[in-house]
């Protein structure tokens, strides 16, 4: 089989979060592994894209040669069903799903229900389907009818990275993630507000670009907090293995994620986390290396960051079995392999 591959994505790849850092990653990777992987932006405004957009996207990928193996990232294509119906006889599709458009937060129901639909249509249409989590894979057969055997997990890899000294005084507390409502640093904050009684700094890092109406609230959220000396929205950092370095515990109250890879960045670099118990969280963060509790609960997250403030050895416990966790995550070129083996073998 030829090892040529169009990788198609929406906007722009350098875009600084997990989904286009996996997207970067593995291209890369397959490249070391022999593939000749050229690179498709489809443009702006996925997954919500207007008519003009989307028709240009689906121009791009129509002047493909008969018989393209076609590899398009699912923030785009889930929107792209009917392009998909037109093509799906003279191209080789396959989608990469970081989780399903309809689980993103902020969607009324009938907002979710016509994106689970143009999803579901877009996917009949593939050869195969990658995911990169056990629980999207299942979210996947369960609700949009894609055979199992049409499916394939690659879990992102991971970077060797220093681990954590911690000790800090006070102790630093790191979350990372793009200032989003899915991110749930909202919660985050009114879960510190419940702890200034404690000693403890917060540093937040993310891009406040890709929704600066949240970024903003965010900024009034600390203000108003009064605890704006001790909580940092420090924007988006490109390397953040030094962060993870220095920090003392690893924060963040997603309110949904298709893997969540800062959580298995949290886990190489040895730091005990709390987070939510929302999609493919609890399958990333294992019992011992971290609490986990419901989204949307500021006194539940709370509760826990204050155990790990108040009890250095569940803190230092935690920290150790994170470590032992992150040492077994595969790296970019296990996943590689995994999607590489996937796109030979797909009809």
């Amino acid at each position: 089989m030829s090892r040529d591959l169009v990788f198609a994505y929406p906007g722009e790849l350098e875009t600084r979060t997990g989904g286009y850092g996996y997207d970067r990653r593995a291209v890369a990777a397959l490249r070391d592994l022999g593939w000749n992987v050229e690179l498709i932006s489809l443009g702006d405004g996925f997954p919500n894209p207007a008519a003009k957009q989307l028709d240009e996207a689906g121009g791009r990928l129509s002047g493909l040669a008969d018989d393209s193996l076609v590899l398009i990232d699912g923030l785009a294509f889930g929107a792209m069903d009917e392009w998909a119906g037109r093509e799906a006889k003279r191209l080789k599709i396959t989608a990469l799903v970081h989780h399903p458009l309809a689980l993103e937060t902020g969607l009324d129901s009938k907002q979710q229900q016509a994106a689970a639909a143009r999803e579901k249509a877009a996917l009949a249409h593939t050869r195969g389907v990658i995911v990169t989590s056990h629980a999207t894979a299942a979210e996947l057969a369960a609700n949009y009818a894609i055979p199992a055997d049409k499916i394939t997990v690659a879990i992102p890899g991971m970077d060797p990275a220093p681990l954590a000294v911690g000790g800090g005084d006070p102790p630093l507390i790191l979350s990372v993630g793009t200032l989003t409502h899915r991110k749930g640093h909202d919660i985050l904050i009114s879960s510190l507000e419940k702890l200034r009684d404690l000693p403890w700094t917060c540093r937040i890092v993310g891009s406040k670009m890709l929704d600066p109406g949240i970024a903003a609230e965010l900024e009034r959220q600390v203000a108003q907090s009064g605890l704006a000396n001790r909580i940092e929205l420090a924007g988006q950092i490109d390397d953040t293995r030094p962060e993870f370095a220095k920090a003392d515990i690893f924060a963040l109250a997603s309110r949904y994620e298709g893997y969540g890879m800062v959580f298995a960045e949290a886990l190489a670099q040895g730091l005990p986390i709390v987070g939510c118990a929302a999609g493919a969280v609890p399958d990333v963060v294992p019992k011992s290396a971290g609490f986990l509790v419901p989204p949307d609960d500021p006194d539940a997250f709370a509760a826990a960051l204050r155990r790990l403030l108040e009890e250095p050895e569940t803190r230092i416990s935690m920290a150790d079995a994170a470590a032992i966790a992150g040492a077994g995550l595969p790296s970019w070129r296990d996943t590689a392999v995994i999607i590489s083996g996937f796109l030979e073998t797909a009809p």
